[in-house]
């Protein structure tokens, strides 16, 4: 794990620590980001007893659920004023971060890390960690509370067992724990009826004597957990306790560490950024990993949801031997110890697992690729063919899902990553829908801390072909405007004829890319200007637009792509406050970009 202690005022002009961090790498260092762990408990929700099948509830309804608004479009992304814990009936998709959701009992129901802007959710008086938010639209959103209050007994009681397997001295308290905590990422799936959370916890005191500053050890294990409930409204949930944490094949006393700038890891697998799925065949499966050797897939049992051979202890003498125990290695970003990829979101869909995962640090430079394969174990392979699952295709991972961007209009987004990605129910039924963290830029709005302000997006994802001549190769894109759940009526090609803003999205680490200075001009008669020239046309059944170049070239790429698909549906333009208009996404196996764009006006 890497630790992080980065400073940023509250609205008061406090500050605080960021402490534990596996989420942002080197160059994010003192970057004004909000805190992901809370700091201090300050007391506890009620806990019933266990019953008699030894399960444990948190009973957290003396905080009542939000009311879900009717503004949700007219909120102010620039939510600095109203982001205090007694204005959260106003927050609507303000103060979200790593969101996983789940549609149940009429809602959809999302969850995510302790974060929040001024770290204000750490004011709830229950139901405080995991906090959430549920909507009948994707649009309105009202606030929920969380599972939990204070961390599980299992995780502390098993934090002792491993360090007294290890010979080391000394027991840890509650007290010696509390404020090194990070509560992260869980991932949340309606199983036999019942709303499922698997969650992860961190700490970030020392392995060798449970410091809290450096003691020439790693940091202590993630673990990730499962809780259930029937009553998230109320937040009634029910802790199954512990399901796996971070492993380490450097057997049980390799846990030294020559300073805090070593990334030679300990731990192979890290245990936070849960993700699960349900296969065709019925095999239940947890994926999860981040910044350290790659992601795991461990299955589960279906009945229990735990894992369906016991892990052990988190430690072996070699990478085979651990991932016998801890689930086999699917997917690795090359061969280091410390690489920059996290938060594994798997999907099925039309006979292939696709695998989508966050990309480089969390706060300007995250960003979404994905890749995918036949199996839910892998080989998972890049748009271009590459073995992502042995490391291979580092600088091949494409598409790129989403990128920090601006339009011309506005001051765009950056950190746009660490996704869900889920389908519709009701009357969004059949649509994919991509839902992520989006930060403001820094230094915007006149405030100095604007990139710790975090807005829920939700995004609509199209399925776009990977080359002109054969559009039934399709990878998911996510749109570049948000959600706004415009009414979609047919597009008609007589439509399609316009100005474009258009984001040529190439892969530049920490920078926006802005929308082109020339606008994309297609005509009525077929012809295409501007920053592409050549030729459009339009299949009003598939929405699929055809752009070709008379030279056979995109700007950015070297290769002559001929024709490129893009996906054209109708969304919101929220810089310019426009109720609907058109936009696309869509891009070629053979060039590094994604195209964005929006139609701003009409052709002269």
């Amino acid at each position: 794990m890497k630790t992080r202690h980065l400073i940023f005022p509250l609205l008061a002009a406090a500050a605080i620590t960021f402490a534990p961090s596996c989420k942002d790498d080197d160059e994010s260092k003192g970057l004004p980001v909000p805190s992901k762990t809370q700091t201090g408990d300050n007391g506890g929700g009620q806990i019933i007893e266990p019953d008699e099948n030894g399960e444990t509830a948190t009973l957290s309804a003396t905080v009542a659920p939000g009311t879900i608004g009717t503004d949700g479009l007219s909120k102010n992304d620039n939510y600095a004023s109203y982001a205090g814990w007694s204005q959260r009936d106003s927050w609507n998709l303000a103060n979200v971060h790593d969101p996983s959701v789940a549609y149940y009992n009429g809602y959809y129901y999302m969850y995510g890390t302790d974060a929040s802007y001024g770290n204000e959710h750490a004011k709830a008086p229950h139901g405080k960690h995991f906090q959430g938010k549920r909507s009948k639209d994707l649009v309105n959103w009202g606030w929920v509370g969380g599972p939990f209050d204070k961390a599980p007994d299992w995780m502390l009681d098993s934090i002792n067992s491993f360090r007294a397997k290890m010979g080391l001295e000394g027991t840890l308290t509650y007290d010696d724990i509390k404020d090194q905590l990070g509560y992260w990422a869980p991932v949340v799936r309606v199983v036999d009826g019942k709303l499922r959370m698997y969650y992860s916890i961190v700490c970030d005191n020392c392995i060798k004597t449970g410091s809290k500053t450096f003691d020439g050890s790693w940091n202590i294990w993630a673990f990730i957990g499962m809780c259930e409930t029937t009553d998230p409204e109320n937040d009634v949930w029910y802790d199954k306790g512990f399901v796996t944490c971070s492993s380490s094949d450097k057997g049980i006393d390799g846990w030294a560490r020559a300073s805090t700038t070593d990334w030679n890891a300990y731990c192979f697998y890290n245990a936070i950024d849960p993700t699960y799925i349900v296969t065709p065949e019925g095999e239940h499966w947890l994926i999860h990993g981040s910044w350290h050797s790659g992601f795991t897939s461990l299955q589960l049992d279906p009945t229990t949801g735990k894992p369906l051979k016991a892990v052990g202890n988190p430690w072996a003498d070699n990478a085979e031997d651990l991932q016998a125990r801890f689930g086999k290695r699917i997917a690795t970003r090359g061969t280091s110890r410390w690489q920059a990829s996290e938060a594994p979101e798997v999907i099925y869909k039309d006979g292939k697992y696709y695998l989508f995962m966050a990309w480089d640090g969390l706060d300007i430079p995250y960003n979404t690729r994905v890749v995918r394969s036949e199996n839910i174990q892998g080989p998972y392979f890049t748009s271009r063919g590459a073995n992502f699952t042995n490391g291979e295709g580092d600088d091949k991972v494409y598409p790129i899902v989403t990128h920090p961007y601006k339009f011309k209009d506005g001051v765009g987004w950056v950190g746009i990553s660490h996704c869900c990605v889920f389908e519709g129910e009701g009357d969004l039924k059949g649509q994919w829908f991509y839902m992520s963290q989006g930060r403001a830029p820094k230094n915007v709005w006149g405030n100095a801390y604007s990139n710790a302000l975090m807005m829920g997006h939700v995004r609509k994802l199209v399925w776009c072909p990977a080359t002109a001549t054969d559009l039934t190769d399709l990878w998911p894109i996510s749109l570049p405007e948000r959600f706004a759940n415009v009414a979609q009526t047919p597009i008609k090609k007589s439509e399609i004829a316009g100005k474009y803003e258009l984001i040529n999205m190439g892969y530049k680490k920490g920078e926006q890319i802005e929308a082109d200075a020339d606008y994309l001009v297609l005509t009525a008669d077929g012809k295409m200007s501007g920053p592409f020239n050549g030729t459009w046309e339009f299949d009003e059944a598939t929405k699929f637009l055809k752009l070709t170049s008379s030279d056979g070239k995109f700007e950015g790429s070297t290769n002559k792509l001929g024709s490129v698909i893009v996906c054209v549906e109708r969304e919101r333009d929220w810089e310019k406050n426009v109720e609907s208009t058109l936009v696309f996404a869509g891009f070629h196996y053979q060039h590094t970009n994604t195209f964005w764009g929006k139609k701003v006006a009409s052709a002269e």
